[in-house]
């Protein structure tokens, strides 16, 4: 975007003149400087407002679960409510600080058919159609995952659907505050209802996304299903 300001030219030895107002006598310069630091406070407060994010919410550093387990340790309620919170200490489970968020497979639940089990991720030579579905029936999504290492705060996931390149549908939902442990979660998604009629009936593209409140992306998942006559 092009500029407004007053083009200065080069080459003069001498200090740039101040311009006043032959009415008021008021110095021009000086009230130039006074809006050039509010502007310049303005955008300060900008800045914060954009690291802090959009709801001014910063999120915590991470901090190791060894750490975490060894604070208060002197307290046997605080400790014994922290084990319980995050299941068994285990070494090999909390080596580093980061979480990790795996996901081992999907379920297709719907009435009347037979649940299909993918597994993740996908084969690059395993076709992207997953499962086929009959129009206007009710289905559900299984997930199957594990975490390690540290607690995932926040885990979401977002799914948009298009047919023919046009999106058709977006849906956004909580899965929750994960911490690790060896055995697998499973977590069913909110139930849908596939679209009705001869429009409806064809092949569908998706993008399955998963983030914890960091924004960690664990998973992106594109696949394709398809919805044929009840």
């Amino acid at each position: 975007m092009e500029g407004g300001g007053q083009r200065v030219e080069a080459g003069s030895s001498s200090a740039p003149a101040t311009l006043a107002d032959p009415e008021s006598g008021h110095d021009l310069g000086e009230e130039t400087k006074l809006e050039d630091n509010d502007n310049a406070d303005d955008e300060l407060e900008g800045d914060e407002d954009e690291e802090a994010g959009a709801d001014g919410f910063v999120p915590s550093p991470l901090i190791p679960l060894k750490d975490q387990l060894e604070k208060d340790k002197e307290d046997e309620s605080l400790r014994r409510w922290k084990e319980k919170l995050l299941g068994c200490v285990d070494g090999d489970l909390y080596g580093q600080i980061e979480p990790e968020v795996t996901f081992h497979s999907i379920r297709v639940i719907s009435e009347g058919c037979a649940d299909v089990v993918t597994s993740l991720p996908i084969a690059d030579n395993q076709s992207h159609v997953l499962f086929t579905l009959k129009e206007g029936s009710k289905y559900r999504l299984k997930l199957t995952f594990t975490v390690k290492h540290n607690i995932v705060s926040g885990l979401t996931y977002s799914n948009i659907v298009w047919k023919r390149g046009l999106k058709v549908d977006q849906t956004k939902g909580m899965l929750g505050t994960f911490a690790p442990q060896r055995d697998a979660y499973e977590h069913l998604l909110e139930e849908e209802t596939t679209p009705s009629g001869v429009l409806a009936r064809g092949i569908y593209s998706a993008k399955l996304k998963f983030e914890d409140d960091d924004k960690r992306c664990y998973l992106e998942l594109d696949y394709s299903f398809e919805i044929k006559k009840r």
